[in-house]
């Protein structure tokens, strides 16, 4: 029998079969001083933008290698395809 496909163009966030590496990873961005950080209503944009991007695979940017989420947390970090 053939399984689901795993989700291409997903975060971390919305696969549920990877739960203990997103809960690992928000801890990750906490860590981020605050200061450093993307403010929630711009972070959220930033991963919507990543969601509709044709590089997002499987919660990573297929141009950096990053986690979307992680990187969209950096206030100073850019997207790799200059889209945010």
């Amino acid at each position: 029998m053939i399984g689901k496909p795993p989700c291409r163009r997903c975060l971390l966030e919305d696969m549920p079969d990877q739960a203990e590496l997103a809960k690992n990873l928000r801890e990750l961005i906490d860590l981020i001083p605050e200061e450093n950080r993307t403010g929630g209503a711009e972070y959220r944009k930033r991963l919507e933008i990543c969601r509709d991007c044709g590089h997002l695979r499987r919660a990573t940017c297929e141009l950096c290698g990053c986690y979307v989420e992680h990187r969209a947390a950096k206030k100073k970090a850019g997207c790799p395809a200059e889209k945010w």
